[in-house]
């Protein structure tokens, strides 16, 4: 498999990387698109035909399945701009020998792409003969899609409920699948059985007689487990998981999954180890799925791939995460949000990550999914969230209703960051007759929920001076923890040069080792679990809460023999690490015996599970 680059840009939030395929695909980057918000991408399309002097004709919310075919549209419209870049590209630089060698400077040495090249210059070197080989070779960067599969909101017209398949991740499903593009779609948030069952009706997910899937599957997954179980539910549907990619439980940017305390290294390692399993035993299901359906078998598993992805920020961690996990590319995400060659971030947002350090970066309650979520402090759409509880007025406008989800107060379902659902809720809490700290406990609980599916969006607009009227102007940001350790707008060649250890960006010389961090967030994690716990103690519960200290000793315990046998492939210093690894085990051990003395000490205050 040829491929130019070691490094992807995963999606960020919904606006942030919407056009990064026309920004870095013809340099041979991968990058992912969201498909969350349709009017968004009507909005670009527009923009972009009027840009390049493409026809434009308005795909209106009146038209039946307008959501996919605004999809469809915008991607085909991305590709085909994509693959015009890339050509002048090639053109452009297999002009000259000088031309040639800057390009393949710019990539690693990892490269197969590369590789190929240099062996071929050994053999012999004919300007005009290597040209033309480098032209009908190069790679272009992917253009991959994301649907998280959960923001699958039930769709109506005229108070009359549509069947599943007008479901909005459903419908962005049919988009990428009715598109031209021979690409991957980046399946997130966890499984969708009814989604996924979709996905049989589209022929470019099956093989062709050679092997070769026009559109292929990747899954973002957590940990091992889930992705043997997703990958053999659509292996059953005769669908094949093209990659897992691997991304940390919270030291990640936007949502975060957190596991019940695996942490990033001993997962890796359980891939690794079991990666010809995992082939082996889905493509046996895969196989009889096939010939059920009476479709062509490929005698061999067709190619899976591993990524890894999830607060990478130094050479160092990247060429670690590919040598000792035998990973294919690694995911740089928040690094990339100071690069407006290759994301779309407006200017004040912009300064603002500049200026971000560790404590303005935190894991929220803000999002309406219910799921934790990384945000950074002063965004403005949580200013006119703060302004609206100031002004007695909680809740935000539900202009797209994306996350409309929620149905304990309306069928057709409710965002709990609107204004509708939260004066709702704070009517049924105010008749409850609670003590003035328990009232203020559930009414910040309620009014903490933020309009994402708009803010997530917005930077874009601002950023091209397009028309705001419907979402505002407030910007919702979601950058990882590892945005504190990156304080400058960079350019893309020195971004490509800092993945690759040709140069660097981070000023900060006390940032700690991403396995390092990842472990740190998943202490305070439990910390506020055990807080959780302690206002309303179960026995179900508490289990759980031991369970995860246990996995959290067990990763310690990963790390500490890891530091001392990979010490000279690790950043910082070993030494440093085993200190801060014995200081975290401490902690752990103190936080499970809290829980162990609840038991001896106060067995009349735990509920028995029923």
């Amino acid at each position: 498999m040829t491929y130019a680059h070691s490094f992807h840009i995963p999606v960020m939030g919904i606006g942030f990387t919407i056009d990064s395929p026309l920004k870095v695909a013809h340099l041979g980057i991968d990058s992912v698109i969201s498909l969350v918000d349709d009017i968004l991408l009507e909005k670009l399309r527009k923009m972009y035909c009027g840009k390049f002097d493409l026809p434009y004709q308005e795909i209106s919310d009146k038209m039946e399945d307008f959501r996919a075919k605004r999809i469809t549209s915008y991607l085909d419209m991305v590709n085909g701009l994509a693959q015009t870049k890339f050509e002048e590209f090639k053109h452009s630089t297999t002009e000259t020998a000088n031309d040639i060698k800057s390009y393949f400077t710019m990539l690693p040495d990892s490269s197969t792409f590369k590789q190929e090249f240099y062996q071929r210059t050994q053999e012999a070197f004919h300007l005009k003969e290597i040209a033309t080989w480098v032209k009908d070779h190069m790679p272009m960067g992917s253009i991959d899609v994301n649907i998280m599969t959960k923001v699958d909101k039930e769709n109506y017209v005229k108070k009359v409920k549509l069947s599943s398949e007008y479901n909005d991740a459903h419908a962005a499903l049919r988009g990428f699948a009715n598109s031209k593009l021979e690409s991957s779609v980046v399946l997130s948030a966890g499984m969708n059985p009814r989604l996924y069952a979709y996905m049989e009706q589209f022929n470019d997910f099956y093989p062709d007689a050679n092997g070769k899937l026009k559109k292929k599957i990747v899954l973002k997954v957590s940990d091992y487990r889930s992705a043997l179980i997703q990958g053999k539910f659509l292996a059953k549907k005769g669908l094949w998981v093209s990659e897992y990619r691997i991304e940390s439980g919270l030291n990640c940017g936007g949502h975060a999954f957190a596991t019940d305390g695996y942490l990033m290294g001993p997962i890796l390692q359980q891939f690794k180890e079991n990666r010809e399993e995992l082939v082996q035993s889905v493509f046996e299901v895969l196989a009889g799925a096939l010939k059920n359906k009476d479709r062509h078998v490929p005698k061999r598993p067709l190619p899976l791939l591993l990524s890894a992805q999830g607060g990478v920020g130094t050479s160092e961690e990247h060429d670690f995460l590919m040598e000792k996990y035998s990973v294919d590319s690694v995911g740089w995400g928040s690094a990339f949000l100071l690069v407006p060659e290759a994301t779309t971030v407006d200017k004040a947002t912009l300064d603002q990550l500049v200026k971000a350090e560790e404590d303005d970066l935190y894991l929220s309650n803000t999002s309406p999914l219910g799921i934790p979520f990384h945000s950074l402090k002063g965004n403005t759409k949580d200013k006119e969230k703060a302004k609206r509880i100031a002004d007695g007025k909680p809740g935000s406008p539900c202009p797209k209703k994306f996350v409309a989800l929620n149905k304990d107060i309306k069928e057709k379902g409710l965002c709990t960051a609107s204004r509708q659902y939260q004066a709702a809720k704070l009517k049924q809490l105010e008749a409850q007759g609670l003590s003035k700290s328990e009232f203020e406990y559930q009414y910040n609980k309620i009014t903490e929920k933020s309009c994402t599916c708009v803010g997530l969006g917005t930077a874009a607009l601002l950023a091209y001076n397009l028309d705001t009227k419907v979402e505002g102007d407030g910007v919702s940001i979601c950058p990882g923890p590892n945005m504190a350790y990156f304080s400058k707008i960079t350019s893309l060649k020195d971004m490509i040069d800092h993945v690759y250890g040709r140069a660097n960006v981070i000023s900060r010389i006390n940032r700690p080792n991403m396995f390092i961090k990842e472990l740190q967030i998943y202490l305070e994690y439990y910390k506020e679990q055990i807080d959780e716990f302690n206002r309303d103690r179960t026995e179900k519960r508490r289990k759980q809460l031991i369970t995860f200290a246990s996995n959290l000793l067990e990763g310690i315990s990963y790390y500490e023999e890891l530091f001392v046998t990979d010490e000279e492939q690790l950043q910082p210093s070993p030494t440093c690490m085993a200190v801060q690894l014995h200081g975290s085990r401490i902690i752990v051990n103190t936080l499970l015996r809290s829980l162990e003395i609840v038991e001896k000490l106060r067995p009349n205050c735990i509920s028995q599970p029923q």
